[in-house]
């Protein structure tokens, strides 16, 4: 449902913005730089920069937002290579999010070319320029997804940002991953935020090889890696480390389902729960304390 309520911009640490969703109960990013996290955790961890070397890039931006996946993303492959033709496609429930975001201040950010994407993709869905056809699909993912299955797209690189999985279940389940899966080139990669052990297992389940994104020179005191990389090819990711790998064999790597796509959050979660109580695997809270993690 489209939200009736206004987006207020908030401030992140870095001097961009974001917003604050009422029915997630999250922000959009992180507070240490909303701009900084769509080019570390996406753009750079898809290796942009070298695919833009080709004269022809495409992408699924899963969970569009207020675009600054996107943003990032046509910086850096025009950066590289000012003439490469670059497909898209992003879905995103709400529409009013990506319209919001196109307020001065949060647009001030972008180089002028990338303000005028995004303002036409807010407003119209689409941007078709000599060196960019844009489309914006609007609904559940898990419906709109199966749009580009249909239509064979396969992407170079997925930007996967959905609200976290306690919060959005439904978009860090195995089936909705396999989805997703269809849509990545064989040399392709997909970026997520998430380091959870859930959505890994998931993401493995889906047929994908997974790698960490190791962490930038500045990063909480609790945290071990910055996201996930998923790929057809275990030999390009940068390998997990032996704590994460423990990690996939804990309760915690139990992957959410949604075996028809359709069911609500709480359902989802709900089976979540009652599989890791009847789970012999070993206990979260076990790994964490071998690893001395808070």
């Amino acid at each position: 449902m489209p939200s009736l309520l206004p987006w207020i911009p908030q401030p992140t640490d870095d001097g961009s913005f974001t917003f604050f969703s009422e029915e997630f109960g999250e922000a959009f990013h992180s507070r240490q730089g909303a701009k900084a996290e769509a080019f570390q955790k996406f753009a750079q961890a898809t290796e942009l920069a070298q695919k833009a070397q080709k004269n022809h890039v495409r992408l699924l931006d899963v969970c569009y937002g207020l675009g600054y996946n996107t943003a990032a993303a046509l910086e850096t492959i025009w950066a590289v290579n000012p003439t490469c033709h670059v497909a898209l496609y992003g879905l995103e429930l709400d529409a009013t999010v990506p319209q919001a975001a196109i307020a001065p201040p949060l647009l001030a950010s972008w180089s002028p070319t990338v303000q005028t994407v995004l303002q036409q993709i807010a407003q119209t869905h689409t941007c078709i320029t000599p060196r960019l056809t844009a489309t914006l699909l609007v609904g559940d993912a898990r419906q709109t997804i199966q749009t580009l299955c249909q239509q064979v797209f396969q992407a170079d690189a997925i930007f996967f940002d959905p609200f976290s999985p306690r919060r959005c279940p439904q978009l860090w389940t195995i089936e909705f991953f396999a989805l997703v899966a269809r849509c990545l080139a064989p040399d392709g990669r997909l970026a997520t935020y998430s380091r959870a052990a859930a959505v890994r297992s998931a993401m493995q389940a889906a047929g994908l090889a997974i790698g960490t994104i190791p962490l930038s020179a500045t990063h909480l005191p609790h945290e071990w890696s910055q996201g996930t990389i998923g790929s057809f090819d275990q030999q390009t990711l940068p390998t997990l480390a032996p704590m994460e790998q423990e990690h996939l064999q804990t309760r915690a790597a139990i992957p959410y389902r949604d075996p028809t796509l359709s069911d609500p959050a709480d359902v989802i979660l709900e089976r979540h729960q009652q599989e890791q109580a009847l789970s012999q695997l070993e206990s979260t809270s076990n790994w964490r304390r071998r690893w001395q993690i808070q």
